[in-house]
């Protein structure tokens, strides 16, 4: 037997009835508990359900039932489910709703027999979310199949919504409860977490809490409260117009990234989506709330970093809408800073972080956030300090904590004691030394003491790494990875939005060698806008070359591009992840094709074009001869080709540190590609982590590589280690190594430099 049934016929208007009788409820003068009990009762009534119930999250990740209509009572304060348990568990482990109709034979179910549930054959679920976290499940039963509806559902989140603010108000659960702090509060912790934005800060932590507390929830009018709503959009609009032309002058890819976050207020879907909440009966604040509810859950379980990045830039705008909706035109904290303050946060947009005075700010931590987030592109343009990816950070930090950030080490000390903060002094003034000495020799060649000249080239990827060149002294880009500007826009950029960003890379490269590497997705790499199906193994799947063999048309574009944007000037393309000769046989075919094209249209063609390809795939090297017959310049890619030659997954932790790119193993393969080259005179280089290392460099020298391509960062420490190292000695010192462990090389080298004054 089906039975159906909802609030008044499952519309919008019964959610609104259902929502105004639970605001009579929450309004009388009655203990907490006695309100939910009052409340359970009444959305079973609402919802045609012989059972409405509520968990609420304890310490320790525990679901305890705290009120129910329909289950035995004796249960209350009795039955509780871990986190993941059973179906309530499940719910809230992944923060969204679930509707059965036959629950008790879903692989999730777990009996409990104090509640008597044995009777009920149908549940449906919802999440209690209060700022994107979950502070309950609330559950409703049937005792026959009941396939529950969509409206249903939304109801259901709808009225979670009013259950979540009785919960966060403290009377049920002490609020010390709901936000949890791990360990002794006052004792120093160290972190671990990833550097987004490098450099080094020291300051008191401000948390950085741009969510609101609502205090009216149900509203009276909707269309009133539309009106409202497109209000605050406009007003929104006209401020964040305001801050893009504060930012006139300052060009490349800052401004690039906070154009595409105002465009994304234009999001129509955003905007219905709040209308549709405030029509079950909402007020606008809480249906924007709602529907932040919502993403928020959602986002838990999207994995790619940057499409959750890209949700982060939506969640920051949903908080300013909500400020907008209440008159609050700025936030507190960007008012009041110290002058020493390290922003603390989940994450942030990249609007949210112009916000604060950046004099007094220091310094960011994130608990959540990527290398290729918005709001670190606009901290490494602005020179802040950024880490990301600490774990567990907003259940340990409190407001006023001082806080170290070591983006050397990738660490973040808490509370720090007084001999860190000595040490951390130390730090700070050795590089400060270190950063005055670099800048003072950046003009000076790369040259060894025994007078071997050696090319430094930056890997580049933004507009804003163009300056660069001319802040560290490198003598050129040696990668600029094409695919993040394809990452950054909000739809595929097309041939002038292309032409127009490889142009400004010229030009700002002042006549400086750049190598323009040809998209680079797939992998952990993807478009927010070109959905793919899932790979079991995307690192070697259809990635780099490949995508663009299979979508001529867009490799096709960005040549055109590139060719345009040269016009006069010297051009290098480089091909991906070449594993046939014939693949860059294809690619090269289609780059003759582009440049056929544009003679033909009388366009001005590049003064030279070079032509060549990454080194990734092993496969290649035994392919070595054909390959330098086509190519005018290889590439090693030391990170991928670690990888392969490993089969080992680099962004797989539990690997990092078992295999060393000092082995015998890999430097013989290294030292082979580059004797290739030397043979048939084709320039090597190798772009990479190895290459910004000085102990790596140190070894890719003895073997013979001349130009090494890294992160701007890394150019001044291997200027310095090149400039004090001799270079026939060295080679001389590893020739008698002989065939080594790997961590035995690498202690070897650091011995070498130790004894011969090597800067490293």
């Amino acid at each position: 037997m089906s039975q159906q049934g909802g609030p008044a016929g499952g519309d919008m208007t019964g959610a609104r009835l259902l929502l105004k009788r639970i605001r009579t409820t929450m309004a009388r003068n009655l203990p907490a508990q006695r309100r939910l009990d009052e409340v359970v009762r009444t959305i079973a009534g609402a919802m045609v359900a012989e059972v409405c119930s509520v968990y609420v999250l304890r310490a320790g990740e525990v679901l305890e039932l705290f009120a129910t209509e329909g289950l035995k009572a004796e249960a209350v304060h009795l039955t509780r489910l871990r986190v993941g348990e059973g179906l309530v568990g499940d719910i809230a482990s992944h923060a969204r709703p679930l509707a059965l109709a036959d629950a008790q034979h879903h692989p999730q179910f777990a009996y409990r027999p104090e509640t008597g549930e044995e009777l009920y054959q149908s549940l449906m679920g919802v999440p209690v979310l209060r700022s994107g976290r979950v502070l309950g499940v609330l559950v409703v039963q049937n005792r026959t199949r009941r396939h529950y509806t969509e409206e249903e559902v939304e109801t259901l989140e709808t009225v979670a919504m009013v259950v979540a603010e009785l919960i966060a108000g403290g009377e049920l659960v002490g609020r010390e409860e709901l936000s949890p702090i791990t360990g002794i509060g006052v004792l120093p912790e160290r972190l671990e977490a990833q550097v987004l934005a490098p450099g080094l800060a020291l300051g008191i932590a401000v948390l950085h809490q741009p969510d609101i507390t609502l205090t009216q929830l149900v509203a009276e009018d909707p269309l009133k409260e539309i009106d409202r709503l497109d209000d605050a959009f406009t007003s929104m609009k006209l401020a964040l117009d305001e801050l893009l032309t504060e930012q006139d002058g300052t060009g490349g890819e800052h401004r690039e990234v906070l154009e595409t976050y105002r465009m994304l207020a234009e999001d129509r879907g955003w905007a219905n989506r709040i209308i549709e909440a405030i029509e079950t009966g909402l007020t606008a604040e809480a249906a924007v709330q709602k529907v932040q509810n919502d993403m928020r859950a959602r986002m838990r379980d999207i994995q790619d970093p940057y499409l959750r990045e890209r949700l982060s830039d939506l969640d920051d705008l949903n908080n300013r809408l909500l400020r907008h909706l209440l008159g609050i035109q700025e936030l507190p904290e960007a008012r009041d800073l110290p002058d020493n303050a390290i922003l603390v946060a989940r994450n942030m947009g990249p609007a949210e972080l112009l916000d604060y005075d950046r004099k007094r700010l220091k310094g960011v931590v994130l608990e959540e956030g990527t290398a290729s987030s918005h709001v670190a592109i606009v901290a490494r343009a602005l020179d802040i300090p950024l880490l990301g990816h600490c774990a567990n950070l907003m259940s340990k930090v409190q407001a006023g904590d001082s806080l170290v950030l070591d983006g050397e080490n990738e660490q973040v000390f808490l509370r720090p004691s007084e001999d860190i903060l000595q040490a951390f002094a130390i730090s700070m003034t050795a590089l400060q030394a270190r950063q005055v000495s670099y800048a003072a020799n950046r003009d000076l060649p790369a040259v060894t003491k025994d007078g071997v000249e050696v090319q430094l080239m930056i890997n580049a990827g933004l507009l804003i790494d163009v300056p660069q060149l001319d802040a560290t002294g490198a003598s050129g880009i040696g990668l600029y990875r094409t695919e993040v500007t394809f990452m950054v826009a909000h739809a595929f950029p097309d041939v002038a939005r292309q032409r127009d960003v490889y142009g400004r890379v010229l030009d700002g490269a002042g006549g400086k060698s750049v190598v323009f590497r040809t998209l680079d997705i797939g992998s952990d790499k993807v478009l927010p806008y070109w959905h793919r199906d899932a790979e079991e193994n995307p690192a070697m799947g259809w990635r780099a070359l490949r995508i663009s063999l299979d979508r001529p048309a867009m490799l096709r574009q960005q040549l055109r591009a590139m060719i345009l944007a040269a016009g006069g000037r010297a051009l290098h393309v480089m091909f991906p992840m070449v594993a046939l000769v014939d693949e860059f046989d294809d690619a090269k075919e289609i780059l003759d094709l582009e440049l056929q094209r544009a003679e033909e249209k009388g366009s001005v063609l590049p003064e030279s074009v070079r032509v060549g390809a990454m080194f990734e795939v092993p496969a290649l090297f035994w392919q070595m001869e054909e390959m330098l017959d086509r190519v005018d310049f290889l590439s090693i890619g030391s990170n991928d080709l670690a990888q392969f030659v490993f089969a080992a997954d680099r962004g797989n932790t539990q690997l990092q540190g078992r295999y060393d790119s000092l082995s015998p193993a890999f430097l013989r393969l290294i030292g082979g590609i580059i004797e290739a080259g030397r043979r048939r005179n084709r320039p090597v280089s190798l772009c990479g982590e190895m290459a910004g290392d000085p102990i790596d460099a140190m070894a890719l020298l003895a073997l013979g590589l001349r130009t090494f391509s890294m992160a701007p960062p890394a150019i001044g420490p291997l200027r310095a280690m090149i400039r004090s190292l001799d270079l026939r000695q060295l080679e001389a010192y590893v020739a008698a190594l002989g065939p080594q462990r790997g961590l035995d090389m690498r202690s070897s080298l650091r011995a070498f430099a130790r004894d011969h004054g090597v800067a490293i």
